[in-house]
């Protein structure tokens, strides 16, 4: 049944649970557990997907800025090129 619980471990299981408890905390104590469960499941979910979804804010870092004119490299200035060895 119950990973090799049969019936009457978990009647016996039950009857402690009630013992402990009383029957007035049982609905209370089966809600908390509830919770606990559904939070856990709901941040393990939460963390699977940090993990699977790629991180945007690091994704526009990784290509370079657009130029201009894509397929000459741009110039610092143009009077560099033309002054040629200032010592003749």
């Amino acid at each position: 049944m119950f990973g090799g619980l049969g019936t009457g471990e978990i009647m016996l299981i039950f009857l402690v649970v009630l013992l402990l408890f009383g029957a007035k905390k049982l609905p209370e104590v089966g809600s908390a557990l509830g919770k606990g469960i559904r939070e856990f499941k709901s941040s393990i979910r939460e963390i699977e997907h940090e993990i699977n979804t790629p991180d945007d804010r690091n994704a526009h870092r990784a290509t370079p800025p657009p130029t201009d004119e894509p397929g000459e490299p741009r110039r610092l200035s143009d009077g560099s090129a033309k002054g040629g060895d200032h010592d003749a």
